[in-house]
């Protein structure tokens, strides 16, 4: 009698194996291995035959091929064309993801709105709301029109039969963990599910040139839920960041095929659903004064410069000593601690230190160094900042204050938003009505506190 052939597959990444194993050793998730059944293992087979018999292509020298002209078309949202690189690029299949309720099928059914109004054929595939549902965002989000086309469907066959019988100029999939195709005997949601689904949909976009739009739920450590080959098939991947309890909301691009990453895309959640943020001025700082531990700089989220303040809490520790942030990377913190104790001999190793970045911002980069050590020492000093001054630079391990990129840029903000001095690294500046002081080392920024 045949040995019978077991196959476990991770539901976090998509890895097999032949025995099961309480930690996947791809991804490191737990209990996410599940045994396959003959009919899956069988389609895996089928599908690998399949795709090795397949026609094989020429290899043709680089001097001989054209150029593609990538055509955009705008969405009706500035800041979404900013994230995706100027517009909506035919044939692209972009994934976005983010936590639940944080505005994902607000934004795409208002999207979906702009642009059936300007008389394109927009699907919307919903497999977790009813029509008359979706018909009630609508309605609030003033995304009504008559070549907006609303279908509540699970099975893959039944909306690739609706993108044939109509000629659409976009599709948006709500979500791909809801849809299932026949073809495959897993549930849906499962991985080799969600590699088949999106398989398909990536042909689609290419072949009739349709731009789709995905939405992927999000997991507990907050990547997109489904096998991490998901992300290497499609075009874009984007994701939206904020608090739930703030107004505002980012849309960061973590890949592009078609432009830059760089940049970041801000909305405001109101009455009338996602939009377009209006202005930045004043929403990640206070207007008025500045209390003791709080300081303020310029951080660039890809070309935009945005003024935020800094938040530091500085107490005695009973017993072990905590550090914390949010919005700003832990172990940076801890290094900018261990410098200001060995340079400015500091006593903080007794001392809790907290971090916060206000509104709900998280700062990739490092020239926020110099206002979160200002922040620390008003804390420890209990002793307020000028709200009229800011702080930017970027810390070395040696206490050396370092040239930051686009100074320039966020003097001129600092200009817009009535700022009169800046506490700087020296580096060669365009002319500025903003009164520049040069640290050139931690120890020199005591003396413009």
């Amino acid at each position: 009698m045949a040995k019978k052939k077991t196959l476990f597959e991770c539901q976090a990444c998509g890895f097999q194996s032949p025995r099961w194993m309480g930690k996947c050793t791809s991804c490191g998730e737990w209990e996410s291995m599940v045994e396959l059944t003959a009919e899956q293992i069988k389609f895996l087979k089928e599908t690998t035959v399949t795709s090795s018999a397949s026609h094989k292509a020429k290899a043709t020298p680089i001097t001989e091929v054209n150029e593609d002209n990538i055509t955009r078309f705008g969405s009706g949202s500035r800041e979404l064309d900013l994230v995706l690189g100027g517009g909506i690029v035919p044939g692209s299949l972009t994934l976005i993801g983010g936590s639940p309720g944080i505005g994902k099928s607000t934004l795409l059914l208002k999207i979906a709105g702009n642009l059936s109004q300007q008389g394109r054929n927009i699907l919307y595939v919903s497999g977790e709301e009813s029509a008359g549902q979706i018909k009630l965002r609508a309605n609030r989000l003033g995304a009504n029109a008559d070549t907006l086309y609303l279908l509540s469907e699970i099975n893959l066959s039944s909306v690739i039969a609706e993108i044939n019988s109509r000629g659409y100029d976009l599709i948006v999939i709500d979500s791909i963990q809801t849809l299932y195709s026949d073809e495959n005997p897993s549930a849906p949601g499962s991985v080799t599910q969600v590699r088949t689904i999106t398989f398909e949909l990536m042909r689609i976009a290419k072949s009739m040139q349709i731009p789709i739009f995905i939405i992927g739920h999000i997991t507990k450590d907050g990547s997109i839920a489904g096998p991490r080959v998901l992300e290497h098939m499609v075009d874009t991947v984007l994701y939206f960041e904020g608090d739930s309890n703030s107004e505002l909301r980012l849309l960061r691009g973590f890949k592009n095929r078609f432009g830059s990453t760089n940049e970041v895309g801000i909305f405001e959640m109101n009455r009338e659903g996602l939009s377009d943020a209006k202005s930045m001025a004043g929403r990640f700082f206070n207007k008025e004064k500045l209390q003791s531990g709080s300081a303020l700089t310029v951080i660039m989220e890809g070309s935009r410069p945005i003024v935020i303040e800094v938040q530091a809490l500085v107490s005695e520790s009973y017993g072990h000593p905590k550090r914390s942030s949010t919005g700003f990377d832990n172990n940076r913190l801890n290094m900018l601690l261990a410098l200001l104790e060995k340079k400015l001999d500091l006593p903080l190793g007794t001392y809790d230190v907290f971090i916060n970045i206000s509104g709900g911002i998280k700062i990739n980069e490092p020239s926020a160094d110099l206002a979160v050590i200002a922040a620390i020492l008003s804390s420890y000093r209990d002793r307020e900042l000028s709200a009229h001054t800011l702080f930017i630079g970027e810390v070395s391990l040696t206490g050396e204050i370092r040239e930051v990129s686009g100074l320039t840029q966020r003097l001129k903000e600092m200009e817009t938003q009535g700022f009169t001095k800046a506490v700087i690294p020296n580096s060669p500046l365009e002319e500025t009505s903003v009164k520049c002081y040069v640290a050139n080392e931690v120890s020199k920024v005591v003396e413009w506190m």
